[in-house]
């Protein structure tokens, strides 16, 4: 799978944000404070995987098409991914 630019800002924005929390906790800033941003990152990568689950099965299913395959099979695998990623 090829990881478009978009993607990969993401995943530089949420490294941005790990760093923002790492130095938070260096200069001991309220527990209240981490948390909403830990709760904030971990929804930026939640959200990044499942645009590249969604954008691997949007590719996967339409290469199965034109070779004829069942794509069935290519669904379940993808929603299993999202279900393992919660």
């Amino acid at each position: 799978m090829q990881y478009d630019d978009q993607v990969k800002n993401r995943v530089k924005r949420i490294e941005g944000q790990l760093r923002g929390i790492l130095k938070m906790m260096e200069e001991a800033k309220d527990c209240r404070e981490v948390i909403t941003q830990l709760t904030a990152a971990r929804t930026a990568i939640d959200r990044t995987i499942g645009v590249v689950v969604s954008a691997n099965l949007v590719e996967c299913v339409r290469k199965a098409e034109e070779d004829g395959e069942n794509t069935e099979k290519l669904v379940q695998e993808a929603v299993n991914l999202l279900v393992k990623s919660r």
